[in-house]
């Protein structure tokens, strides 16, 4: 199975920008289509956004849309999540997930300060 470590995650005032990334282990990363979720604190987990396996495609919740953006480097078998225009809800632990394995990584924190 894909191993996966977020990272990139931080405290940033609102208006501001992150960029997180997500390191894949394995041969198999640039199978799979892969993902971006977070889970805030008492809430479930939701899914941010989604990238086709060759990154042609990609999804995103209507809660980040225009504000986020999620891309791969197949080569490097990195997932990323650009974050822009950041608000007190983005604040939330973010993972990110392969389509082709049940495990999650440990996730990184995003804190966003008003």
């Amino acid at each position: 199975q894909v191993q996966l470590v977020e990272s990139g995650g931080g405290l940033v005032q609102v208006g501001g920008s992150l960029r997180l990334s997500c390191a894949g282990s394995g041969s198999t990363f640039s199978w799979f289509a892969m993902a971006w979720y977070r889970q805030a604190p008492g809430k479930q987990r939701e899914l941010v956004a989604q990238i086709g396996s060759a990154g042609g495609s990609t999804n995103y919740a209507d809660s980040v849309k225009g504000r986020f953006t999620i891309s791969r480097d197949n080569a490097k078998n990195i997932l990323y999540l650009q974050m822009s225009s950041l608000k007190p809800e983005d604040t939330a632990v973010y993972y990110c997930k392969s389509a082709g394995s049940e495990s999650w990584g440990q996730g990184t924190q995003v804190t966003v300060s008003s």
